[in-house]
């Protein structure tokens, strides 16, 4: 006997569970889409501010993309482990990921905010150097 637990899911309840995550991947892509075009519609007259803000608007949108897409791959793997092991297993990988991907992320939105900060500065000093 290997000591593993077995991990048995009822066919219909896998079943259920993998249409529900994919009826949730399917909802969030849509949300997505719909925050995606807000965004584009936001494009206006103050144009270079506006480019600034929306390009750090778009990569956070990405991100969170991402972090869902992950989230949502994980869960599948999860419904899909043959034992609690596997769960395990699937649940570790899923978290160091997560946290490379935070860490990354969070370092190049603080990059982002620091241009857009920047470029606001910018234009400001030379609106008041103009009046």
């Amino acid at each position: 006997m290997d000591g593993k637990l077995p991990y048995e899911i009822p066919t219909e309840m896998r079943e259920f569970a993998e249409r529900s995550v994919e009826q949730a991947r399917k909802a969030f892509d849509g949300f997505i889409g719909a925050a995606q075009k807000a965004v584009d519609n936001a494009h206006g007259s103050a144009e270079s501010a506006r480019a600034n803000t929306q390009d750090a608007t778009m990569k956070a949108i990405a991100f969170a993309e991402s972090n869902i897409a992950a989230a949502f791959d994980f869960a599948q793997k999860v419904v899909k482990s043959r034992d609690l092991t596997e769960v395990m297993q699937h649940q570790s990988d899923f978290l160091k990921s997560q946290v490379a991907t935070f860490q990354s992320q969070i370092k190049e939105l603080g990059t982002v905010a620091q241009d857009v900060a920047s470029k606001a500065a910018e234009s400001v000093s030379k609106a008041t150097k103009g009046h």
